[in-house]
Formats: C-alpha cells, structure tokens, sequence
C-alpha cells in the first residue's frame, strides 16, 4: 500500500486514472453522498480500512449493522468474490482479504462497551437539543448548570440533574431573585422530557465511567489505526439522541485535543453518517458551533467526513469545507431533486471529458463522482470512478463473532461496570438530612420533619434582608444566636438565616438551606 495516500478507486475504460486521497489532507473533510442503495456503506468501509491501515484511528456508527463486517477477512466463499475480482482487475487493484482491529461501542451496553458521557460534559446547550426545549426551558437548564457549578455539585447523571431541578422548583422565589424568572412550569417541562428520554433508554448514556477520549485513538500491535465502531441501529429510533451524543463527541475532541497544525496524516478520522439528523431542525446557535468546530477542528488532527444522502442536506458553510468528495448517484424525479442534482454538480471543478450533472445522474452501484484535494490543497477536476473492493467482509458478522472481539477487546472491564460517586443527589441529600437535625434541635418542641415542610420559604424580602445579615453581622455574632429563640417559627427563621446568609456570602457554608427549602432528593 502506498503509505501516503488511500486508494479509493478508478481505472477502467472511460474511467479515471487510479483516485487517491492523500492522507496529509485527510484532516481536510469530506462527505460521501448518494441515494440508498448506491454504495455509500461500501465507500465508508474501504475509507475505514485505508485510514487504519495507514496506521489513523477511526470512529464511526453503524446505523444499518452492516459495518460489523470490517473486524472479519473477505473470504473467496462470498457470493460477490467473483464480481470483486473482476473489479479488482479493472482498477489496477492486487485485492488482498483481511480483517482490521476493531473497538465496539454501544450506548445501550448491549453490542459493545458502553459509552458515556457526564450531564456536565454534555452541558446546557446540548441537552436543551436533546430534550426538545423552547428558550424559557432552557434558560432554566442554564441556572441549574450555573447552580451547580456555584455551589460544587457535580452533574454525572439524570438523578443528579433531577435533584438539581427539584430544588429549582421548590425555591424558584428565591431563585428567581438571583437569576431571572424561574418558571415552575418550564420546570415541569423539563423533568416531563427527561422521563421520555428514560424511557427510550437515553439514562444509560449519562454517568460513569465517562468516556476516555484517548480510548478511541488507539493502534494495535501491527500499527493498524483502531476503528470504533459504534452501534447504532437501535440509536436510531431515537434520532435526536444519536446525532446529539455524536455531535457532543466531536465537540469533545475539539476542546480536548492540542493544536498539531498540518500533520502528515489525521490524528483520528471522525465518520458522521445520517448527517442530515445533525440539522434537521438544529436551532441557530447549534449550526453555529457545528460550523466553527468543523473549520477549527482540523489543526487538532481530526479529520471529519459527512455521510448523507444529498449533499444539500449539508449547510452550505460546513459543505464548502470539505475538500475531499465521492458522490454515489443522485435521483432527480422531482423538481426539487433537480434543483439539488444542479447545486451538486456546481460544487465541483469541471471536467472537459463530461458533463457533471449528467455523470452524478448515470453512475451506477459500486461507482463514483470523485474529487480529493490535490497539492496545495487545491479540489482535483472531477471524475468517474469505480470503487474498490473492500478488503474486510462485506455485511455484518454473527454475534457469537462479535462477542468473540469484545470479550478479546483491550478496554474489556474499563467502562463495563457503572460508577455512581459522590455528586449532586448524594450532596444534595447529605444537606438536607443536615438541615433537618440542626432545625430540629435548635427548635422547642418541633415535629424535626422540617426538611420537608413547604411553608418554610424565603420571599424576595427576605431574600434582601439575609444578605444584609450576612453582611453587617460578624460571624462570631452569628454563630452565638444559633438557638436563642424560645419559639418554633423563631428558631427555625434564626438557623435558617444563619444559613442562608452563608450560602450567598461564601461557597464554605454549602448552603444547608437547601434542605430545610424542600425536598431536594426526592425523584420525581
């Protein structure tokens, strides 16, 4: 193999002369178009075996369960071994079986190591995505991320978001008062969203052991690039869930990897199939973020390729930044679809030998409009091309095969076992048992079931009046007056305060008032 390109296809009779991309602009992009049925899987899979052969790490999903293939050799018992030896030939191609080391992921644990992320990591503007919600509902995410980060209350997962809201709901006054109009019914929305995420299998996604991202960018012992393969047949009954959680993993190896400037090959390559789920119905702010990491993500090594059926499912300021194209056959049954094949043929540099728009029409199965960058970067005139075999199997292995390279997988037993810490629910539980001891042994004859009492709330006055406290009282005073009061109500106002006061003056007092506000540990 030639250990500075990828050999994709070409060859023939009327057809190109051999088409390779060159792996020092494989961190440049590209997407791989075409109609169902016109061999994009069979593209994705050979461009996973170039990259791991020349030693990049690869990561895609498996939407259809078709790519599970690529851990098992090609065999000459396969019914298309003959039609493959017969391409081979064409292009010029000594075709050679053999299989590729490949990681499993699974969100749901099920044909893989299980994947996760912390709610923190995924971050408000992720998950206002994931959950569907409207401006005001995600206004109230944002304070229940600025809460938590304020008061040193780790997010790992729903239980931990779940607490966080409860406590929301039961002091939106006060909340309210510091941060802007809490909404108890946006509130509402909010926990009503995340049941139906729980119910389409979504919790498993959050929490710990959260995903080592230097577990993706692994070599075997031969220095073959590992390919993670991700399971996503069943992810995709749940489409906004998949296209959330591969978006949040791009954003993660944006902010985490360190600038590498043009090396002579990706660090990794990034396959985002489906990729019109990513902007369908994407707000603003989300295309934004996608644009800015798919133009700065390049100088961390990381190479990403777009698989969709049209191209004009692509944003045009995301599709003018991928430099290196295979476009499988386009339909134009309907007016739209020819408004489509023409954008598509403009996007590329012209070729005297044939028009582009008639060539993306009349292509077949297993061929190609290609175009891959050149020196300098420059986009190659465009060509016809047949596309390689691949060498790996082609469809999907058994599952006694599978659970073979799983059980034989470096990470076994890394992420197999979840891990549930210290964090938001446990903090937010220890606080408000806390708090119910210490109303109830400053108070005289009280029930001691304060934590729980919904009368027990501060209005925006009172609010006012314990910064004041917090501010003109020394604390050698506060601490002498714990339990003066005589009366119930008395002795309860006079810790609660105390407590309070604490909770907005400094991050040390941990804000006990939380427990005596309401029931912040209960699951609702």
């Amino acid at each position: 193999m030639d250990q500075d390109s990828i050999f994709v296809g070409g060859g023939g009779e009327g057809y190109a002369t051999p088409q390779r991309l060159l792996l020092k602009y494989g961190n440049r992009h590209g997407l791989v178009a075409g109609a169902t049925g016109t061999g994009k899987t069979v593209t994705l899979q050979i461009l996973a075996e170039g990259f791991s052969s020349a030693g990049v790490p690869v990561f895609l999903s498996d939407v259809k369960g078709d790519l599970s293939g690529i851990a098992a050799s090609g065999s000459a018992t396969h019914k298309l071994h003959e039609p493959f030896m017969k391409r081979a030939a064409t292009i010029g191609l000594d075709l050679q079986y053999s299989a590729f080391p490949v990681t499993f992921w699974d969100l749901f644990g099920e044909q893989g190591h299980p994947i996760r992320a912390t709610v923190a990591e995924m971050g408000p503007l992720l998950l206002s995505r994931l959950l569907e919600l409207t401006e005001p509902q995600e206004g109230v995410l944002n304070v229940a991320f600025r809460l938590a980060d304020e008061e040193e209350l780790p997010l790992l997962d729903l239980k931990d978001l779940q607490a966080m809201l409860v406590f929301i709901s039961e002091n939106a006054t006060e909340i309210s008062a510091r941060y802007g109009l809490v909404s108890t019914s946006s509130i509402g929305a909010i926990q009503r969203r995340l049941l139906v995420l729980e119910n389409q299998g979504g919790a498993g996604l959050f929490g710990e052991p959260a995903l080592d991202l230097a577990d993706l960018m692994t070599r075997d012992a031969d220095g073959r690039g590992r390919i993670n393969i991700l399971a996503a047949d069943k992810l995709m009954a749940s489409p906004r869930l998949y296209a959330t959680f591969l978006l949040w993993l791009l954003s993660e190896l944006f902010e985490e990897l360190p600038e590498v400037g043009d090396p002579d090959k990706p660090k990794l390559v990034f396959f985002f199939d489906e990729a019109h789920l990513l902007f369908d119905d994407a707000p603003k702010a989300l295309v934004s973020k996608v644009e800015q990491v798919a133009r700065l993500i390049r100088s961390k090594g990381v190479g990403v390729y777009f698989i969709t059926q049209n191209p004009a499912d692509v944003p045009e300021n995301i599709l003018g930044q991928l430099g290196n194209r295979v476009q499988h056959a386009l339909r134009a049954f309907t007016a739209k679809d020819q408004k489509d094949l023409r954008m598509a043929a403009q996007t590329y540099r012209d070729n005297p030998r044939f028009a582009t728009e008639d060539a993306i029409r009349e292509v077949g199965t297993g061929e190609a409009v290609t175009s891959f960058l050149e020196a300098k970067g420059i986009p190659s005139m465009v060509e016809r091309t047949l596309i390689r075999p691949p060498s790996s199997q082609l469809g999907p292995i058994d599952a006694a095969t599978r659970a073979a390279v799983i059980a034989g997988s470096p990470l076994k037993g890394k992420y197999d076992t979840p891990l549930d810490r210290d964090s938001a629910f446990e903090r937010l539980k220890a606080r408000s048992e806390a708090a119910a001891r210490e109303a109830a042994e400053a108070g005289a004859g009280g029930s001691g079931d304060l934590a729980f009492n919904p009368d027990l709330r501060l209005d925006a006055d009172d609010f006012k009046r314990a910064r004041r406290y917090d501010a003109d009282t020394p604390a050698s005073s506060r601490r002498s007056t714990s339990g003066k009061s005589s009366s119930r109500s008395d002795s309860v106002s006079d810790a609660f305060m105390k407590s309070f006061a604490r909770q907005i003056g400094t991050k040390s007092g941990q804000a006990v008032v939380r427990g005596i506000l309401g029931g912040l540990f209960k699951r609702r």
